[in-house]
């Protein structure tokens, strides 16, 4: 991953001599063109955009890129957004999106990649477990939205109507993702339960 230089980033702090406690604010703040605002955005909600991408690419590098990208798209588009909505589901929307551009570019470079060029995929120290490693596997089975539905439902505890409007897909199509990823993961698992 190569790293950018953004430009929220380099900013000294001092440059908001109140500090707006209110998301509103900071949005307001940001729109006006005052980077530390920004930053304080990043800051609150890149642990749950890093989260939101993870469930959408399955590894750490890719869904760190996405999060880039999407920190970036939103300090571009900020202009364009109503202070009056929520902060969070407009940003997750664009981190969702991030993420699923990434995963559409890793299909066409893993297609276009000689076998032997193949690296081995990043593995969390977290992952060492039989237990994570085939619930990795079975989660990389499963579509990219279906995948992301069930980590975002399940793991992280949004509602169909967030995950909807992250995925830009109808509430019902988050519901019937849901449903069908659980039956292919209850499938495709079905022996680690009499295992334990």
């Amino acid at each position: 991953m190569t790293a950018i230089a953004l430009p929220w980033a380099s900013v000294p702090r001092p440059l908001v001599t109140e500090r707006p406690s209110d998301e509103r604010d900071l949005v307001v703040a940001a729109q006006r063109g005052t980077r530390e605002a920004f930053s304080e955005l990043v800051r609150r909600h890149q642990r749950r955009a890093y989260v939101v991408a993870r469930a959408i690419v399955m590894n750490h590098e890719d869904a760190e890129d996405a999060v880039q990208e999407a920190f970036l798209h939103a300090f571009k588009a900020i202009d364009r957004f109503l202070p009056d909505q929520a902060f969070g589901a407009w940003l997750h929307r664009i981190v969702a999106n991030a993420a699923l551009d990434v995963t559409r570019r890793r299909k066409v470079r893993d297609a276009d990649e000689l076998p032997e060029t193949v690296a081995s995929p990043f593995r969390d120290p977290a992952e060492s477990s039989e237990l994570r490693t085939r619930l990795s596997q079975a989660l990389e089975t499963l579509p990219a939205r279906q995948r992301s539905v069930i980590v975002l439902h399940d793991v992280e505890g949004f509602k169909h109507s967030e995950i909807g409007k992250m995925l830009d897909i109808p509430e019902g199509t988050a519901r019937s993702d849901l449903h069908y990823a659980r039956s292919q993961l209850r499938r495709i698992l079905g022996d680690v339960r009499s295992g334990l």
